[in-house]
């Protein structure tokens, strides 16, 4: 059905986004909160593991640009 690297990755992408939403939760920051909520929903739309290596890694990124950019 889904090979290992697949479930692989979709176990990393979901532990980030565990420990980001919990993070915005915690210090009151929606950017991070919801990062964190896409990290952890976005592996049930994207299939193929290129794709979601991109946008597991965009979705990281995020929160990141925003502070960078002052947009905090």
């Amino acid at each position: 059905m889904f090979e290992t690297s697949y479930l692989l990755t979709t176990l990393l992408f979901n532990s980030i986004g565990l420990g980001y939403f919990l993070y915005g939760k915690k210090q009151k920051h929606k950017i991070v909160y919801y990062s964190g909520i896409g990290l952890v929903v976005f592996p049930y739309v994207v299939t193929s593991n290129p794709g979601m290596i991109v946008t597991g890694l965009v979705l990281i990124a995020v929160p990141k640009i925003f502070k960078y950019l002052g947009w905090d």
